[in-house]
């Protein structure tokens, strides 16, 4: 198999189109230089962009693949991996199946190598971004639907549908994912992760209201002043999820350039459930 930095993968962004790229650069014993969405500008008009088109039985035998020539792990670890925020994590991901079909499970031990801790990095920042998630959401009553928005880094919904279904399953609430333009969206016992390019929440009654308000009270009436320790805080409850909680959306506008928000990547939509 031989390199060819000058040759662009052009895929339609699900996790099987790119098992399809992974398919061709074996077919073609081709390494591309670069795997990008079909429709993403590309720096240089230099490099040949080749379309991979998305084939579900290409996409199954090397779906299938993975856990028999690597280990059941490697599989699960490529799933949460195509959902971080990692540049390039498509070339990442095709370099970290050939180390798996060459070395098997020991792929999954291979540290020190630059491709496995790069990607071992990125899925340790979704799994810990997921978890605090967990804690950060905020729901909003209205109109008999609980609704929310979180603006992540990570394509996290997948990560959160099981635990928001599980805690609420007599409720209908959704998600929105403000960063990539989808929401999870819930009624009893069945959900589905969909775009959803603007939403706005419903308004809050005056019950939701009066909830926000003894929320926020709590809040503050909790802590102990004379330990007061912003950086502690901040370390727990980073800044940029605070523009979406209740209790400190008003401190937003008092920090440093106004709660601008951060540049986040954009994520290609994970498959629906």
């Amino acid at each position: 198999m031989h390199a060819r930095s000058e040759l662009i993968y052009r895929y339609d962004g699900t996790l099987d189109g790119l098992l399809c790229c992974v398919f061709e650069s074996y077919a073609h014993k081709e390494l591309p230089g670069d795997i990008v969405i079909q429709g993403e500008a590309v720096e240089t008009l230099l490099f040949e962009g080749k379309a991979i088109p998305t084939d579900q039985e290409k996409a199954r035998r090397v779906r299938v693949s993975i856990p028999q020539k690597i280990c059941p792990e490697a599989w699960e670890f490529v799933q949460k991996a195509f959902l971080t925020c990692l540049p390039r994590k498509e070339v990442y991901l095709l370099l970290f199946l050939r180390l798996g079909y060459r070395h098997g499970s020991e792929v999954m031990q291979m540290l020190a190598d630059d491709t496995v801790h790069a990607l071992f990095k990125a899925v340790r920042h979704l799994e810990r971004e997921s978890h605090l998630f967990k804690g950060f959401v905020r729901f909003v009553a209205g109109n008999g639907v609980l609704a929310a928005q979180i603006e992540p880094k990570n394509f996290v919904l997948p990560l959160l549908a099981e635990y928001f279904c599980q805690r609420f399953p007599e409720e209908r609430f959704l998600i929105h994912d403000q960063s990539h333009g989808v929401a999870l969206v819930y009624q009893p016992y069945q959900y589905r992760i969909c775009p959803v390019d603007e939403l706005e929440l419903p308004a809050p009654d005056a019950e939701e209201q009066t909830y926000q308000e003894l929320w926020k009270l709590f809040y503050k009436s909790i802590e102990i002043k004379a330990r007061h320790n912003p950086l502690c805080r901040r370390t727990q409850m980073p800044q940029r999820y605070w523009k979406n909680m209740t209790e400190v959306a008003s401190e937003v506008a008092r920090l440093p350039g106004g709660g601008k928000k951060d540049k986040l990547l954009q994520e290609p939509l994970w498959k629906l459930k």
